[in-house]
């Protein structure tokens, strides 16, 4: 009797990091930073920093799953975004962000993925190139939703700023920490995972 075995999508060993991973977002969203800036102060949460340890320590299936899942738990109504959860929270013009969590991590990976050797410059290069993506998707989904769902006046010269300018220079900061990071666990969790 011929038994084939398939190959798992996943392993238990990759399905144990996705879920973590997972979770690591879920609690970066209520990990507050506060950071008095002229004129007002400003907070940001540490799930961009999750999110790049994705795209940067798992291969691209991984981390753009680990991102979905905790996509898929939010939408289904557990509060594991910053501002709960629920399907409705599709028609926050601040949702195409975490959409752009999803689209971010599975780029860094797959660009990490593309390099034998990886040292903290190509990982920190990876990590502004997510931040791009990131904040390109959320960009553009704020626009299409606030001008063609809800009919609120839009620019692009306001969302630039708003959505960008005013919040970047926090999450290039993370970038750099999260480089730093990833250069001492890549190693050790590559060989892990897929060793």
């Amino acid at each position: 009797m011929n038994i084939t075995k398939e190959k798992q999508f996943f392993n238990i060993r990759e399905l144990t990091a996705g879920g973590l991973f997972a979770a690591l977002i879920a609690v970066g969203a209520f990990v507050r930073i506060t950071l008095p800036t002229a004129p007002v102060s400003m907070h940001f949460t540490l799930q961009w920093f999750f999110v790049l340890l994705a795209g940067l320590l798992l291969d691209k299936r991984l981390a753009g799953a680990s991102v979905g899942v905790y996509l898929l738990a939010g939408l289904m109504g557990m509060p594991v975004f910053a501002g709960g959860g629920g399907p409705s929270y599709v028609l926050r013009p601040t949702f195409g962000y975490l959409l752009g969590f999803c689209a971010a991590s599975y780029m860094m990976a797959w660009l990490c993925g593309r390099f034998r050797t990886i040292g903290f410059r190509r990982l920190l290069g990876i990590s502004v190139c997510g931040l791009f993506v990131y904040y390109s998707v959320g960009m553009v989904y704020y626009f299409a939703l606030c001008r063609f769902l809800i009919f609120q006046e839009v620019t692009w010269r306001i969302l630039l700023v708003n959505g960008f300018l005013l919040t970047v220079w926090a999450d290039l900061i993370l970038c750099v920490l999260a480089a730093g990071t990833a250069v001492r666990l890549r190693s050790v969790i590559r060989d892990c995972l897929y060793g």
